[in-house]
């Protein structure tokens, strides 16, 4: 099996593994309030069971991405943070009390962790112009997941038997469902998953994408090659040993299959002050949490808009909430297809536009709606479009921009930082917003102000917003000179 189809199959198990995180966030949501009413658990264990497993994620994201960048592996991290999600869950099935399922999801947000080692496995391994479109189809992923997910509680919530002294219900079952798929995801890691060695480990001539690159943007004979093969052409018949010698500096061999490790540490001059207090880097960072504080406080806010304005049920909420993923998949789908021909800067310059356009929307329009039931709801539908629109191009675009303006060597530890940073926002969003739920003009003047900030400071750093310049293979050419 060559590199590129190791790679692919890599790839494949990436995306089935946000695939899962997208369900499990969906079968768990809707029933993990009820489940602690159950358990008589106070009203504020909710908040405190989300914010655990987002918690948790924070802390063990940049362990987990520090380790993948010592070892240059993830195939074990991976297989490792899975043990915490399919230990943690079956604590939510089994769910004796309160204080056990609050730590189920501490437990299992461990494991989430991983996410950053993936996401530092997914830099070394594509090439610049390729990385937005991989990371929209990553990402993507699991909002698919989010959207089938709720189809699962379709059966579930059937769920009324005993395994052994363990009830399974429609509120223990969605814990026991998880851990069987986590399980059945230990196996297809095992099976499918590659620790594929990083493209710069390879010497310029061996690159293993450089083929595929070669077919689409290359011609298939440079002006060079014209010209020897005319003059050979015009001296008489071709001598195939001749052509051989003079052709095959110009064909790329095939790679090894196991390059030359690198031994070196990745953190012997690093310095997290100048790698993360740079300019460019802070923009993105602020970006990160910005984005994800106001994704979430509007998350927190719409279940009880919709309630008191138009009387949605679990029924109406469950069809609004299935609608969004579509179009957000479609909007992962439109960013792929845009950083094709679009720079990141760029794709994060359009979503912020869009995402500030929907704040203003829903400022004038939602925070206190007037004008009629038909009226409100289209008004409702628009700034709820709005703000999803924006999110995919924000998303992709800040994460690719910040692999490209991280040091590659210790990318497993800067995603751990960044996907750290964003989950403070996840767990910050709600309570805000969960506060002010009756004063919407507080609520959404403060995401806008957050938003009018992060515009200033991208346009202020719009030039530094790009890929540095790379010495590229400086040791080789050190040790063949």
């Amino acid at each position: 099996m060559d590199y590129r189809q190791k790679r692919k199959l890599s790839f494949l198990t990436i995306g089935l593994i946000f695939l899962l995180s997208g369900i499990e966030y969906a079968v768990i949501l809707p029933t993990i309030w009820r489940y602690l009413q159950l358990l008589e658990a106070p009203p504020y264990f909710l908040g405190l069971g989300l914010s655990a497993f987002s918690f948790s994620g924070l802390v063990s994201g940049p362990m987990f991405g520090h380790w993948s960048d010592k070892t240059r592996t993830t195939k074990t991290i991976i297989l490792f943070s899975n043990v915490f999600e399919i230990v943690g869950n079956f604590m939510y099935f089994m769910g004796y009390s309160k204080w056990l399922l609050l730590s189920s999801r501490l437990v299992a947000g461990i494991g989430a962790g991983a996410g950053s080692s993936i996401f530092g496995f997914l830099t070394r391994t594509t090439l610049p112009d390729e990385r937005a479109r991989v990371f929209a189809a990553v990402m993507a992923c699991r909002q698919a997941g989010l959207l089938i997910g709720p189809a699962f509680n379709i059966f579930l919530r059937l769920c009324d038997f005993k395994l052994g002294p363990l009830i399974v219900n429609k509120y223990t079952s969605p814990g026991l469902f998880m851990c069987g798929m986590w399980l059945l995801m230990q196996f297809a890691v095992m099976i499918l998953y590659w620790d594929i060695p990083p493209l710069d480990s390879f010497p310029e001539h061996h690159m293993p994408l450089r083929e595929v690159r070669g077919e689409e943007d290359e011609p298939l004979m440079s002006l060079e090659d014209e010209d020897r093969a005319t003059a050979v052409d015009s001296n008489g018949p071709i001598n195939p040993e001749q052509t051989e010698t003079q052709l095959s500096p110009e064909i790329p061999p095939s790679p090894p299959d196991s390059p030359l490790p690198d031994t070196s540490d990745p953190f012997e001059n690093f310095s997290a002050s100048r790698e993360f207090l740079r300019e460019e880097v802070v923009v993105l960072l602020t970006a990160q949490f910005i984005t994800l504080f106001n994704q979430t406080a509007l998350e927190t806010m719409v279940t009880p808009l919709t309630q008191k304005y138009f009387g949605f049920g679990e029924l109406g909420n469950s069809v609004m909430y299935s609608l969004c993923g579509v179009e957000v998949i479609a909007g992962f789908f439109l960013v792929r297809w845009l950083s094709r021909v679009l720079e990141d800067r760029v794709v994060l310059a359009v979503g912020l536009l869009i995402c500030s356009g929907a704040c203003v929307w829903c400022l004038i329009f939602l925070a206190n709606p007037q004008g009629g039931f038909v009226f409100e709801l289209i008004e409702f539908i628009i700034g709820v479009f709005l703000q999803l629109l924006g999110l995919p191009f924000v998303a992709v675009s800040q994460v690719s921009l910040f692999s490209k303006v991280t040091a590659e060597k210790t990318q497993g530890f800067s995603q751990g930082v960044r996907r750290s940073v964003g989950g403070l926002a996840t767990i910050l969003g709600p309570l805000w917003a969960g506060g002010l739920i009756g004063n919407l003009y507080v609520m959404l003047g403060m995401m806008m102000l957050l938003l009018t900030l992060i515009m200033i400071m991208m346009v202020l750093s719009y030039e530094k917003l790009v890929e540095p310049p790379r010495v590229e293979h400086a040791q080789d050419s050190e040790n063949g000179g």
